[in-house]
């Protein structure tokens, strides 16, 4: 059975077909690198940044959880646990690893009002063209 297979394999390669099987196999072959590169790679370098980013957690800093919990940084607890404080008063014990980054400049709170600041201006520009129409 096997030897009708390699019969079979010799045969196509002797014909014209040779050069498509190579491309084939090239291929086949490529893929594993192209795999590599676009999907393990990228991978690599986020989980390295993410550790980069965990470790260099202090006392003070601003950070979102992975479950979407702001919060400052309060205290340690051990190695790899801190104090999270959330509210006044209210503070809970974290994970390092549930730190999933520093909370940025931009508040939330802070865009909402930004929100509100342009559709007060955008008011005074419609009740401006409609004072000029009149």
């Amino acid at each position: 059975m096997s030897s009708h297979l390699i019969l079979s394999f010799v045969a196509s390669a002797g014909g014209g077909g040779g050069g498509a099987a190579l491309l084939q196999l090239g291929i086949l072959l490529l893929i594993p690198f192209a795999m590599y590169f676009f999907l393990i790679r990228p991978q690599r370098r986020r989980m390295r940044e993410q550790q980069e980013l965990q470790r260099s957690i202090q006392v003070g800093d601003e950070v979102i959880t992975t479950s979407g919990i702001y919060g400052t940084i309060t205290g340690e607890d051990g190695e790899n646990r801190f104090w999270l404080e959330i509210d006044d008063d209210v503070q809970i014990r974290i994970a390092r690893a549930a730190v999933q980054g520093k909370a940025s400049a931009d508040d939330p709170d802070d865009a909402d009002d930004a929100d509100d600041a342009d559709d007060d201006g955008d008011a005074e520009l419609e009740s401006a063209d409609s004072a000029d129409t009149d």
